[in-house]
């Protein structure tokens, strides 16, 4: 899969944002306060803080006080961020010690492409140093994600669970949770919440009525399908 990783120094205000999308989204605090609420859950990311947001994650904010915040934002669909996402950073003072270095790179022109392509994966490399070759298990049992999708978009009208994935890969549940985050950049439910909407997008673009395209693909209702589709479209 082909990805793609942007870095940029942004300068948030009070005003207040809110919009979810495709992608990671690193936010490491260089100055100010910036307030975040993700999927309800709220943190204040100032100097030296940090955050992931994972994609589809729907998050609020908004800068604390009247001088705004500043942060370092790298863009990414790079899969292995997903291991950062419900972890703190492993090295907090080398993490912020590398965003100011990064930041200062890229206010100067003779510096800054140098940054804009190596930073991204030293923000990785900081945030989560990766495992030695000897913990990484090359027999693991590999999965077919195509054939998953097509047995999950046969399934909608049932309340498909991360266990009844887990089963079908033959794996345990967390097996198969973290398989899904390494190789598909998202957890499990995510994966299948996208899965469904596609399929139902698919379904709206080849004509066939929002009634009954909720009805082929699970939606509790028509009104719930409008509003996956709209949140997607934000």
């Amino acid at each position: 899969m082909h990805t793609t990783s942007t870095l940029s120094l942004r300068d948030y205000g009070s005003s207040r944002g809110s919009h979810a999308h495709d992608h990671f989204q690193v936010l490491v605090g260089l100055d100010g306060v910036l307030e975040i609420e993700v999927e309800g859950r709220g943190a204040g990311i100032g100097a030296g803080e940090a955050q992931v947001v994972a994609p589809g994650d729907r998050h609020d904010f908004e800068a604390r006080g009247h001088h705004g915040s500043v942060c370092l934002v790298l863009d990414t669909t790079h899969a292995p961020w997903a291991r950062c996402a419900e972890r703190a950073p492993a090295d907090v003072p080398q993490l912020h010690a590398l965003a100011r270095y990064l930041a200062h790179c890229m206010k100067q022109p003779q510096h800054a492409a140098l940054a804009l392509q190596h930073g991204p994966a030293l923000l990785l490399e900081a945030w989560s140093p990766a495992p030695s070759s000897s913990m990484t298990d090359t027999r693991r049992r590999r999965i077919d994600w195509r054939a998953l999708a097509a047995w999950a978009r046969a399934r909608w009208h049932a309340p498909l669970t991360v266990s009844d994935l887990a089963e079908v890969a033959c794996l345990s549940a967390s097996q198969f949770a973290q398989r899904c985050r390494e190789e598909q950049g998202v957890s499990a439910m995510h994966w299948l919440r996208a899965l469904r909407l596609a399929h139902a997008r698919e379904l709206r673009l080849d004509g066939l009525s929002v009634a009954e395209t909720a009805r082929r693909t699970g939606y509790r209702s028509p009104s719930a399908l409008t509003a996956a589709l709209r949140r997607r479209n934000a």
